[in-house]
């Protein structure tokens, strides 16, 4: 399969979606012992215990906002088969369904593990990012 996005695309999406996961909600606020932190807490994001980086978020979206209507769609596929909810052989069923999703990145950004449900969709149609400029 020919993807409609460019591979270098979908790989720069990718690594911006690892580092918008390494963003974690916390409560920490860095006077507490690492015990009494709450990690099931809705509060800032933190990056490793550092200054929240809003870029990231606004670099993703903007990625994804960029794509054409059926590239969006593509990529939402791909999360889709990557995690589970279809199969590569019911891509033409998923990306229908995805042309009718009104929000594509918001959609992607509440996906859990994005990058990794991503690569997984790739890899059912044999594409991968290994070897994709220096992504790999």
């Amino acid at each position: 399969m020919e993807p409609l996005t460019p591979l270098e695309t979908l790989c720069r999406i990718i690594l911006r979606a690892r580092e918008y996961e390494a963003q974690v909600p916390s409560d920490y606020d860095g006077n507490e012992a690492p015990e009494n932190v709450d990690d099931e807490g809705e509060g800032t994001l933190s990056v490793l215990d550092d200054s929240i980086n809003t870029g990231v978020e606004e670099e993703l979206t903007a990625a994804i906002d960029d794509l054409a209507e059926d590239q969006q769609a593509e990529l939402l596929a791909f999360a889709w088969v990557g995690q589970g909810t279809y199969d590569a052989a019911d891509w033409d069923e998923a990306i229908e369904e995805a042309s009718a999703v009104g929000n594509v990145s918001e959609e992607l950004l509440e996906m859990p593990m994005l990058a990794s449900v991503l690569e997984a969709g790739m890899a059912a149609f044999d594409l991968s990012c290994n070897g994709v400029g220096d992504l790999s």
